[in-house]
């Protein structure tokens, strides 16, 4: 058996080059730059207190249910790699297991979609090196999805070329669409669901490759109606509480600039290209089109009305994928010689002429060198080839830098109550010329329930829950969150400047959140006036460069006990409406003894409970509701009749050993 050179050679420069990048850059320790932190935290949160998506996270923004308003496919996947080791492999370890295989995933997938449209794994490497290298502006990129840590945008984006690689054959005229489908399908909206349009586009496409077309069209919105019901043990209650979030709208029109011109004509030239190709190579050419009018709809048609919940620059990412690929086709174009080669034969190949054995790894790697030329003429930030270590902190790195240990052990020390952060994130560069809010930051804060035991408001990146819309702007309203919170740090607090915050407002803050704990950096001590004239906070000495304000008398919260159930003691000298100091959610029940109390949403965001005037032991109980359950029903019976239709033949399973190589095949031969 000969292996199939013009495969597995780009394969292994593609797999050689990423996992040198990635060797220098991700190393063998969790990042802590900009939102890995956080994102950490999230597998934890799924490890440490259920995969539910409505699961209550008591240590952030005053309690959120933290996977139900955001995709939580990533922080299963994290959570998946440390139980299928049995444990064995710690979170942070399994977190960055997950960065790692992120990084690869986009090259590599591209690569196999290529190869199989192309025929030819020369041919594929110019478009799958982009698409492993390319940032631009893309939040699913090397820099948004690797080094600032949006790992579950680039998840969702290496699933769209691994989508086109299984249904190349329904493409080129198979009856059904393989049995995977509609599980890739589910696994990008639950990753992120941005990269949704893609993957319908795509399916769409698809089903209009060839005849039966109404027929086909069918089959693709039954395959997108199971993807949905996988999925909606997320997306029932999502769309069911949705007046439980707010939307992160923050973000500007998207940027082509002259790389994307670039990749724009090759995709034209791919049009032409496809003309004489399969249907897998039309879909392809044909597929950043799509994606361009749904972006400018979007941007012009959606946003417009209301319907605006994610930021322009994430949408566009599923076109600018669907560029990189059809560039790749307009560049190098279709193999020709034989259009039925496995990877693997069972003989031994005869030798091909020198013409043939040297034009398809020139192909290969001159269009690699010409794109990289390209890149670096159109900025340093298109394609990202190479790391600066230094710009890639581990969390070690940052815990000593920071001295984070000492802050540490000093909240461990304080009164009971939640620890406020002035800023969402610490800056890694200081001096007078790097203060801007992009300069380099770690929200690492968002560990201190973690390392320090501590409940937390504000210290995380951008979050949509109601308290997080009263940190950035001073209301918990149904208004999208238009603005980053590294936008607003060291400048304002409660939607006010910062030195304009006095000490009665900031008490009231303090006292309704439940806060015994403040931390500010030394940049923000000119604006900390309604701090240091207030009469509930005194003033620590801290580890630099932080400061402290903390409480002079301890915070009751609700507390937890082993049934589950919470409990607080509420003080109240009337009739009123009192805070728990928790976040209203509707899955909250409050009684005293067994028997119900009303509660309510309060002005701040806060769950209120009606009092009579006497000290009282208030008892929270929170579950599942019915849109909770039944989504899950739904979900659960789903997967179970796909896997019933599946084993019983009714739907396409994998392929036998007949046709098990069908996929290392050129597409093309219907």
């Amino acid at each position: 058996m000969t292996v199939r050179r013009d495969r597995i050679f780009p394969l292994v420069l593609l797999g050689s080059y990423g996992i040198t990048f990635g060797a220098v850059a991700l190393g063998s320790a969790p990042l802590a730059f900009d939102d890995h932190p956080g994102q950490l935290y999230r597998v934890w949160h799924v490890v440490a207190r259920g995969a539910a998506p409505w699961t209550w996270n008591p240590d952030w923004w005053a309690g959120y249910p933290e996977l139900q308003f955001y995709p939580p496919g990533f922080a299963y996947a994290g959570a998946l790699l440390h139980w299928v080791s049995f444990t064995r492999l710690p979170v942070p370890a399994a977190y960055h297991t997950l960065v790692w295989i992120a990084y690869l995933a986009p090259g590599l997938t591209a690569f196999l979609a290529l190869t199989r449209i192309l025929g030819s794994g020369w041919r594929a490497l110019p478009g799958a090196f982009v698409a492993l290298t390319l940032s631009a502006g893309t939040t699913s990129g090397v820099e948004g999805g690797v080094h600032v840590g949006m790992v579950g945008a680039r998840l969702a984006w290496a699933l769209i070329p691994l989508l086109l690689f299984v249904l190349v054959p329904w493409i080129e005229g198979e009856r059904r669409p393989p049995w995977s489908s509609p599980i890739l399908i589910a696994a990008i909206l639950l990753f992120h669901p941005a990269a949704l349009p893609a993957a319908v586009a795509l399916i769409a496409l698809a089903a209009l490759a060839g005849p039966p077309r109404a027929r086909r069209l069918a089959v693709a919105s039954a395959v997108l109606a199971v993807a949905a019901a996988l999925t909606a043990f997320w997306t029932g209650p999502l769309v069911f509480r949705l007046a439980e979030t707010r939307a992160l709208a923050w973000g500007g029109p998207p940027r082509v600039g002259f790389f994307g011109v670039v990749l724009g004509l090759l995709a034209l030239l791919g049009l032409l290209r496809a003309r004489g190709g399969g249907r897998a190579a039309r879909v392809v050419a044909v597929l950043p089109w799509v994606m361009v009018v749904v972006t400018l709809l979007d941007r012009y048609t959606l946003e417009p009305l209301g319907a605006r919940w994610l930021p322009a620059n994430r949408v566009v990412d599923g076109a600018w994928l669907a560029l990189v690929l059809a560039a790749g086709l307009g560049w190098s174009g279709r193999h020709r010689s034989n259009g039925d080669e496995p990877l693997f034969t069972a003989t031994v190949e005869a030798e091909p002429s020198w013409s043939v054995r040297h034009r398809e790894p020139l192909i290969g790697l001159a269009g690699v060198l010409v794109l990289v030329a390209v890149s670096l003429g159109a900025g340093a930030s298109t394609l990202t080839l190479w790391p600066r270590p230094a710009d890639w902190p581990s969390l070690a790195t940052v815990e000593r830098g920071l001295r984070l240990g000492d802050l540490w052990t000093a909240l461990r020390k304080a009164p009971e109550g939640r620890v406020l952060f002035v800023r969402s994130g610490l800056p890694l560069t200081y001096g007078s010329g790097a203060r801007e809010w992009y300069r380099p930051h770690t929200h690492v804060t968002a560990l201190a329930p973690l390392y320090a035991g501590r409940a937390i408001v504000n210290g995380t990146f951008t979050h949509p829950s109601p308290i997080a819309a009263l940190v950035y702007r001073g209301d918990a309203g149904r208004a999208a969150i238009t603005q980053l919170a590294e936008q607003l740090d060291g400048r304002s607090l409660f939607g006010r400047p910062l030195e304009a915050l006095d000490p009665t407002t900031l008490d009231e803050y303090a006292d309704r959140l439940g806060i015994s704990v403040v931390v500010a950096v030394d940049e923000d001590a000119p604006g900390l006036r309604g701090l240091d004239e207030s009469g509930s906070f005194a003033k620590l000495r801290a580890p630099e460069p932080f400061i402290l304000y903390v409480r002079r008398t301890p915070v009751a919260l609700p507390r937890a006990d082993p049934s589950g159930r919470w409990t607080v003691t509420l003080a109240a000298d009337r009739d009123a409406w009192v805070s728990t100091r928790t976040t209203y959610y509707p899955l909250w029940r409050a009684s005293v003894r067994g028997t119900p109390v009303e509660a309510r949403r309060g002005r701040f965001g806060d769950l209120q409970v009606r009092t009579t005037g006497s000290p009282r032991t208030l008892e929270l109980a929170y579950g599942a509701g019915a849109p909770e359950i039944a989504a899950t029903i739904v979900s659960a019976v789903t997967a179970v009749g796909w896997l019933a239709a599946s084993a019983w033949g009714v739907l396409p399973g994998p392929p036998s050993r007949a046709s098990d190589r069908s996929w290392l095949r050129p597409a093309g031969r219907s």
